[in-house]
């Protein structure tokens, strides 16, 4: 088989690597495709929503299945057109789209067919809109009618930016026709989750549970993205609130399409809110999400050309589908300013070491080649994705490989998967390393042995004390982080630098000092002050700034793997990769 795969993002690249995986198939084609996906298939240089081309283009290399990344082409209808010429494509057609090409139609449709949603209104006119939200007070969301690429939706806090949303989408256009109508609905409260499964618009066949990260920010703070990292399974999702969604929420879904002549294929993604197993959507998809696709395709074990043509033939019924139990994370990396202004052409370092860590797979989003390099070319640039025996594993490897990769502004969430482990903590979760700095303005320099320590899987907890300013708070930390079971100690300060003494005087743990550049002398006095400590006072001192905070990191993981295989066997392979990136060096120098 041919297959043709439409997009260029880590949706598409995940896709392309699965597809690839069938024996069916022989050759696999993406329109337009990425730097990444370049390296696995055949990019074909035609936009995503060029759809006479792409028939042209499918019907010209005989192209005997075509399936559909971004939401943007459904709606337009390229399922449509592709059939109309006896072209096999996976997804729903225009009429069915509606369900994520329109909030207003998928919200009437809830409410019409009783499936459970917010309450809501409609509006067109900005001053009815605002007289609404003076009425009903905050928060609220507000959301634009029409596609604004995951970015049409503000969760409004207060009446005042309520007030801003609304002129924003109706009287700036920020996103012009999306915006000409906009959804005004209650703010519900909960945890949310993604419900994402294969239809042949009779049969549902769930993909396992997922949960995306929408806010930039950790903590779920700042304005929405399409996405910074996703896991599967999502915990909030049980087995009874699964069974309540099928059978409440994708079913009647199902048959309310039918029953409105628009008859759903492909890929039906239900946007969930939870609170105390009462569920509500959010909103409905006609795709496989991203960054969900990633970390799913990964668990997915089944043939998934032989799903999307049992999609299309009515026959899913008859499909059976195979999951891997173990989980899955994908941590998104991002071009610095994202969702905002960014810029792109930056030279990413990092990849093949990355590529080495095992069971870790780079989804290429928004990359390009340049002269023989790989450089970002959008907002979300990779989708680091790895599995593991446990979500802790998984995130471990995918934030350890992150910790490998680099360019110019680069940004990722720290906190992917946070809430699944919080409901998963247990003894084993115990922070093995504290991590105490002085102020924190500190923090910048201080997260790198934390980025670390992440990416070893090493569990740590990291806090402010000042030896001077809040010394009894350093003793206090010290004395309870021992009865916590912490086993090393990591102390970054400035100028004088006693903090790192104060807590060696406090504690039989090992402590490890990092200087920070904090005055005129540009750390050479906190570097004096950390590593002149007195008799029977000893602190292994690092270098001074970053690279000293990662070496503390380091250092730390050598301690507990002494008694710990699993960390002893992880730095090996940190080694390894440590000797391949300099061997890489010296190879494009003697090139040069």
């Amino acid at each position: 088989m041919k297959v043709l795969v439409i997009g260029s993002g880590g949706r598409e690249h995940a896709l392309v690597w699965k597809i690839k995986q069938s024996q069916k198939v022989k050759k696999v084609f993406c329109a337009p495709g990425n730097a990444g996906i370049e390296k696995i298939a055949r990019c074909v240089d035609i936009s995503a929503t060029d759809i006479p081309s792409l028939v042209d283009f499918a019907s010209k290399k005989g192209i005997d299945l075509t399936v559909v990344g971004p939401e943007a082409a459904l709606v337009e209808g390229i399922v449509d057109t592709f059939e109309a010429k006896g072209l096999r494509i996976f997804g729903p057609n225009r009429k069915a789209a509606i369900l994520e090409g329109s909030k207003v139609f998928t919200k009437e449709f809830l409410k019409k067919y009783n499936i459970p949603t917010a309450d809501f209104e409609v509006f067109t006119d900005g001053k009815k809109a605002k007289e609404y939200i003076r009425k009903k007070g905050a928060p609220l969301v507000v959301k634009a009618d029409g596609l604004a690429a995951g970015k049409g939706v503000i969760v409004a806090r207060s009446v005042q930016e309520a007030y801003d949303a609304v002129d924003t989408m109706l009287s700036e256009k920020a996103f012009g026709e999306a915006g000409a109508k906009i959804v005004i609905e209650e703010c519900l409260q909960g945890e949310e989750a993604s419900f994402i499964a294969f239809t042949d618009g009779k049969t549902i066949a769930p993909l396992p549970t997922s949960q995306d990260h929408k806010a930039i920010f950790d903590g779920d703070k700042g304005p929405n993205t399409g996405g910074m990292g996703a896991y599967s399974p999502a915990p909030v999702v049980t087995d009874e609130i699964s069974r309540y969604v099928i059978e409440k929420i994708m079913l009647p879904t199902l048959k309310g399409m039918e029953k409105e002549d628009r008859p759903f294929k492909g890929m039906l993604y239900a946007g969930l809110m939870i609170s105390k197993g009462e569920v509500n959507v959010l909103e409905f998809n006609c795709r496989f999400g991203d960054p969900e696709a990633q970390p799913l395709l990964m668990r997915l074990k089944s043939d998934i050309v032989d799903i999307c043509n049992s999609c299309i033939d009515g026959t899913l019924a008859a499909c059976t589908m195979k999951i891997d139990p173990r989980p899955t994370a994908c941590v998104v990396m991002s071009s610095g300013g994202y969702p905002g202004n960014y810029k792109t052409g930056k030279t990413i370092k990092g990849l093949s070491q990355a590529a080495e860590i095992p069971s870790v797979e780079i989804f290429h989003a928004g990359t390009a080649a340049k002269h023989k390099r790989i450089v970002t070319s959008g907002g979300r640039v990779l989708g680091v994705t790895a599995i593991g025996k446990s979500l802790d594993e998984a995130l471990g490897r995918a934030y350890r490989a992150v910790g490998e990769i680099s360019w110019s502004g680069s940004y990722y969430r720290n906190d992917i998967g946070a809430k699944a482990m919080k409901k998963s903590l247990s003894k084993d979760k115990v922070p093995k390393v504290g991590i105490v700095m002085g102020s924190d303005s500190d923090y910048p320099v201080m997260e790198n042995a934390a980025k670390f320590l992440k990416g070893m899987g090493i569990p740590y907890e990291i806090t402010v004390a000042s030896a001077h300013r809040t010394p009894e708070r350093a003793v206090k930390w010290v004395a309870e982080a021992e009865e916590k079971g912490v086993k090393v100690i990591i102390a970054g300060a400035g100028m004088s630098a006693h903090l790192a003494g104060v807590l060696a005087a406090h504690t039989q743990l090992p402590v490890i000092g990092v200087p920070l550049n904090a005055s005129s002398l540009q750390g050479m006095d906190a570097l004096l002050s950390t590593v002149q400590m007195p008799p029977g006072i000893p602190v292994a001192t690092m270098g001074i700034g970053k690279a000293g905070a990662r070496n503390a990191g380091v250092f730390a993981a050598r301690i507990l793997a002494l008694s710990d295989q699993k960390v002893a066997d992880m730095l090996d392979e940190y080694k390894k990769n440590m000797a391949k990136e300099v061997e890489e060096k010296a190879r494009k120098i003697e090139e040069l």
